[in-house]
């Protein structure tokens, strides 16, 4: 008798939608345990490089910190290497929950090329900001 009664919930509609509804809380707590492992592997890594420049600037980044010139209260103008290219950077910063600094979402990164043309065009810039 019980084995007609697994053909039967196999064949019936409902035991198809609980199998399926397995099948996805199954996918779902797979999903919930990939993703606290995600963010716990990530910490250590951007905490290691992150926090010794962010809380003293005096130990680990030397060359990070050594590029970074202060232009107003988090808003800083840092020169760096990127896929090979020097860029030089304009952003505002922010302190995330942890205390450590972060770059805002909005700035600007001048290749040498156009640095130098507004390197070129500060005394017009000054002149104009004199007018307004």
């Amino acid at each position: 008798m019980p084995k007609s009664k697994e053909v039967l919930s196999f064949t019936s509609g409902s035991a198809s939608a609980s199998d399926s509804d397995s099948e996805t809380e199954t996918k779902a707590k797979k999903r919930k345990q990939a993703a606290p492992e995600k963010p716990a592997a990530k910490k250590p890594k951007g905490g290691e490089s992150s926090k010794p420049g962010g809380t003293s600037k005096g130990s680990g980044n030397k060359d990070k910190d050594d590029n970074k010139f202060q232009i107003g209260k988090m808003r800083y103008v840092s020169v760096r290497e990127f896929k090979g290219k020097c860029l030089i950077d304009i952003r505002e910063y922010w302190m995330d929950q942890e205390g450590e600094m972060k770059p805002g979402r909005k700035g600007i990164s001048l290749n040498p090329e156009q640095w130098n043309q507004l390197k070129d065009q500060i005394s017009e810039i000054d002149d104009a900001v004199k007018a307004v």
